[in-house]
């Protein structure tokens, strides 16, 4: 699939070359090219040359338009004010790059050039306690991440570095041991046992003893801890599953995994020069990070009481992930809190000369997710609200919106109004629900905070999940209404709408790759409302139905959307 804004750009960047030479090289003409009101395409590159070309940018524009060379692409350009270029492109070309797409199963989108093998760690909650609201964005961020990168034809592995190790696990293992399997089987442990820990001495004197027993592997210590961990990663799985996540048991990779490697990896470091004790403390000191007073900021490796924190393991598992699971590519879909922390240990690494070009480790933080009173959201009772709890929120809000819509309808067509029997609603307010968390999420620059509103979330209208799913839904809709043997296609863009739905479609590639590179799945999700707006345009203008040519894009709408919201994670109902 060939972008026209793509396609134009790399015309305009052969002509600055052939036109202004060698002087233009630092010019990106990709970003300076853009859809108008004015034409099919325009692009500003001439005003931003004026300065080093020293011309005005009319006279550039000019000079730029003479070096195009004739093409299928551009019907005609015309220059329009201080210096913009407007480009109309040919019918010919659209249709034609429109029946390419709907004749390739990928839309038209090849696989990456240069594959790599990309390691992605996300989701990472804590054993023994419950998964709440502050994790659905490395979760659902990470998925999203993980099926673009897929698609795109890259080998990733998925690591789940589950927290299991650890100073807590002694409370929670006593705890454990109080309550007996039986009753701790029925509720996570975590917050319990803090709170017996801060409220009982002699609990947390025991709990104090246990983690000596369990880093010491005392068997029975050891035995409870596994039952610990099968509990919560039990439990984790049917969150996983409600959400429709990826992650399998397979790719969990906790920090216990890691804890045979540190004592190693420090002594080596130590033996090797790379770290020094510092405070009674072996760190490593990567280059640019000042403290308080001006001083180098240290990473600890090894503490004074001879423990190991969480910049060990993390270097452990960057090893770990370049020598042992190959990964040329090491993504972190961690919360930006956590920025300065990964950046040293990444900057350590490189240091030690374990990350070497084209080998890189990425940051992919993200912000908080807020209540509707702009902070942190928490539940009735202070606590951070469960996973579970949103999802079942999200699925009743979806079923009372479906009951609305489908009153709506039968209101407006009477008894021939279409209607879901009882399974299928179940059904659809389960995609719609969980969609509508995920596009809610996915839709939002994921560096900044957002606001969790399950009634705007689950909508029909707007820029919401269930917009986009109603839309493909529609089309799906028109092949149950379509006589057996009628033609669709080829392609014809008679109307303006249809024209203007032809130009989103074919940018579904360039979109792709975009998120493939900056790791922003809201590009993506952007792009497919876009897409979803300009159909319904045309939807609702002309009749779909007995036109071939509207049906061919009736039908590559159906399966971008489709395809889009899958790399999204986002399922889309048969009927809605």
């Amino acid at each position: 699939m060939v972008d026209p804004i793509q396609a134009v750009a790399t015309l305009v960047a052969n002509a600055i070359t052939e036109a202004l030479g060698p002087v233009a090289d630092h010019c990106t003409p990709m970003a300076m090219v853009r859809r108008s009101e004015r034409a099919d395409v325009q692009c500003d590159v001439a005003l931003g040359l004026a300065r080093t070309v020293r011309q005005p940018p009319r006279q550039i524009a000019e000079r730029i338009v003479a070096a195009i060379a004739p093409n299928d692409v551009i019907a005609r350009t015309e220059i329009a004010g201080a210096g913009f270029i407007n480009f109309t492109l040919q019918d010919s070309w659209l249709v034609q790059a429109i029946d390419r797409a709907r004749a390739h199963d990928r839309l038209g989108v090849p696989e990456a050039t240069v594959r790599e093998r990309i390691v992605i760690d996300y989701s990472a909650p804590n054993v023994a306690k419950e998964m709440h609201v502050g994790h659905l964005r490395s979760t659902i961020l990470g998925d999203a991440l993980a099926r673009v990168l897929t698609w795109r034809g890259h080998t990733m592995i998925r690591q789940n570095h589950l927290g299991d190790w650890g100073t807590p696990f002694g409370m929670l293992i006593e705890h454990f041991v109080d309550l007996g399997e039986a009753a701790a089987a029925s509720e996570l442990v975590m917050g319990a046992a803090r709170v017996k820990f801060d409220d009982d001495p002699a609990f947390a004197e025991r709990s104090r003893r246990r983690v000596v027993a369990l880093q010491a592997g005392d068997p029975q210590t050891l035995a409870w801890w596994r039952q610990l961990i099968a509990m919560s990663t039990q439990y984790i799985e049917t969150v996983y599953c409600a959400l429709g996540v990826l992650l399998e048991p397979g790719d969990v990779c906790p920090e216990s995994f890691y804890n045979p490697r540190l004592a190693p990896l420090a002594d080596e470091l130590a033996q090797s020069g790379h770290a020094r004790v510092s405070d009674g403390a072996l760190c490593v000191f990567p280059t640019g990070y000042k403290n308080r007073e001006g001083g180098p900021l240290p990473l600890m490796l090894r503490k004074s009481d001879g423990g190991y924190g969480y910049a060990t393991t993390d270097l452990a598992a960057i090893r770990y992930r370049l020598t042992d699971l190959g990964g040329t590519r090491l993504v972190y879909v961690v919360g930006a809190p956590q920025a300065q922390h990964l950046s040293m240990v990444h900057t350590a690494a490189r240091e030690l000369g374990w990350l070497v070009p084209p080998v890189r480790a990425e940051h992919v933080p993200f912000g908080f997710v807020l209540g509707e009173d702009g902070k942190p959201l928490k539940s009735r009772e202070g606590a951070a609200f469960r996973l579970v709890d949103l999802i079942d929120r999200a699925i009743a809000r979806a079923a009372e919106a479906i009951e609305t819509v489908e009153a709506e309808r039968i209101e407006r067509l009477g008894d021939n109004a279409p209607r879901l029997d009882a399974a299928e609603r179940t059904e659809v307010a389960r995609i719609v629900g969980v969609g509508a968390i995920k596009y809610a999420d996915l839709s939002n620059d994921r560096i900044k905070d957002y606001v969790f509103s399950i009634n705007r979330m689950v909508a029909f209208k707007g820029d919401a999940a269930g917009f986009l799913q109603y839309t493909a839904a529609r089309v799906r809709g028109l092949w149950r209404k379509l006589p057996p043997g009628s033609p669709i296609g080829p392609a014809q863009l008679d109307e303006p709408i249809a024209r203007a739905l032809a130009f989103r479609l074919l940018g579904f590639g360039a979109v792709v790759r975009d998120v493939e590179q900056t790791l922003e799945p809201h590009r993506l999700a952007g792009y497919l409302f876009d897409v979803a707006t300009a159909f319904s345009e045309l939807y609702d203008a002309h009749p779909i139905l007995g036109s071939p040519s509207r049906l061919a894009l009736a039908e590559l709408t159906e399966r971008t959307l489709v395809r889009g919201l899958d790399l999204l994670g986002i399922a889309v109902p048969e009927r809605m």
